[in-house]
């Protein structure tokens, strides 16, 4: 085997992908996953019952767009709450949805993890 080396190519396996989205690194729209600290933002919560069948549901909006932080987040407000739930990544933040009016349970847990919020 002669000794080479590669000086330029245009083939896209040589250049470096995005973990998630796989495309290459230059044409990525991912949002970088930065650390989330407390303070940074404020949770603004709501509650819709529109288009859910009259079922009410308590919405949590402003979180940062971090699909681990959302994920595990959500969970264990699920857990903690005894309900279903998800989590939504918007184009401009993170939402996490809670079955039912549990507003009183969840600005508790809120303020254990000194996460700031609106709303009644």
């Amino acid at each position: 085997m002669k000794n080479t080396r590669l000086v330029f190519s245009t083939d896209p396996k040589d250049n470096v992908r995005c973990p998630k989205c796989k495309q290459l690194q230059t044409e990525c729209n991912c949002v970088p996953e930065d650390s989330v600290t407390d303070g940074q933002y404020t949770v603004i919560f709501r509650l819709e019952k529109g288009g859910r069948g009259g079922k009410t549901v308590t919405v949590m909006d402003g979180f940062p767009r971090n699909e681990e932080f959302l994920k595990n987040l959500a969970k264990e407000l699920k857990a903690k709450c005894g309900v279903g739930g998800t989590h939504i990544l918007s184009p401009k933040s993170g939402i996490i949805e809670i079955q039912g009016d549990k507003r009183d349970q969840l600005k508790k847990i809120l303020e254990s993890k000194r996460i700031k919020y609106k709303g009644v």
